[in-house]
């Protein structure tokens, strides 16, 4: 057997999952004041010296961990219709951020990326990911006739779930599923009116 060999799924990758998965546990239990590489090393149950070797901080610990909802397989909504469709994405959204059992990761998340310029990063991408995954929304609405040729996929979801995360994050005002449908009817009616086609870049 050929020595120096790491395969998928071995040890090495089974210290990672072991201490992001306790990193995004502790984060969601304490915030991001509170989070240790000590805490992380003595959940994960890996020696803190790998941890700290690894990792080195709090902020590398949880710029790794958000990192790893790239690695999910999540998919956007494909529903048949643009405006189920961006109503699948905001509902999500308000599910996510206010059950009981989800809501702690995602808050804590949000609320970490204003203490660490690694986890703002990491949340950056996270999102980045997310409305690359989301972009046949705007491919497939285009397709069907329901929006102009040109509609910006980027900003049909800001559009439907930005008003989600005013009221859960500014105003502090409370969010339900019913709201997600208001706003994705009035995006969707916004988009067939083309007011999200990309405005072609004028030359100097």
């Amino acid at each position: 057997m050929a020595t120096g060999f790491q395969r998928p799924g071995g040890r090495t990758e089974r210290t990672r999952q072991a201490v992001l998965h306790a990193t995004l546990d502790l984060l969601a239990e304490r915030g991001f004041g509170e989070l240790t590489v000590d805490a992380v090393a003595e959940r994960s149950g890996v020696h803190k010296t790998t941890v700290y070797r690894r990792w080195s901080s709090p902020d590398g610990l949880v710029a790794a961990a958000l990192q790893m909802g790239a690695e999910d397989d999540w998919k956007a909504p494909d529903t048949g219709s643009l405006e189920d469709d961006l109503y699948g994405v905001a509902a999500e959204v308000v599910r996510y951020f206010t059950e009981p059992a989800l809501k702690e990761l995602p808050t804590a998340s949000v609320l970490a990326a204003f203490q660490s310029p690694l986890a703002a990063e990491a949340l950056h991408d996270f999102y980045a990911d997310r409305h690359v995954r989301m972009a046949p929304i705007a491919e497939r609405a285009v397709a069907r006739g329901e929006v102009p040729p040109g509609t910006d996929g980027d900003e049909l979801v800001r559009a439907v779930c930005g008003p989600m995360f005013y009221r859960l994050f500014l105003s502090r005002e409370s969010v339900t599923v019913a709201d997600a449908r208001v706003t994705a009817r009035a995006v969707a009616a916004a988009a067939a009116a083309g007011s999200f086609v990309r405005e072609p870049h004028s030359e100097d």
